[in-house]
């Protein structure tokens, strides 16, 4: 194989690949903090929830 052909080949499928790769990860690890930040706010809200029935309850 010829080194401009090669190099042709690699610029044009081995460049989008690995473009590709880098991307699915970063948004893998996107994915991963919103879960996290999601389930802490589901805790907190739980927190509160369970803080206000039981300011409810003692003042009945």
């Amino acid at each position: 194989m010829n080194v401009e052909i090669l190099s042709n080949i690699i610029a044009n499928q081995g460049f989008p690949i690995a473009l590709s790769i880098l991307l699915i990860f970063r948004i893998d690890r996107f994915m991963q903090e919103i879960v996290t930040t999601q389930k802490e706010g589901y805790r907190q809200v739980l927190e509160n929830t369970k803080e206000i029935h039981n300011t409810i309850t003692t003042l009945n």
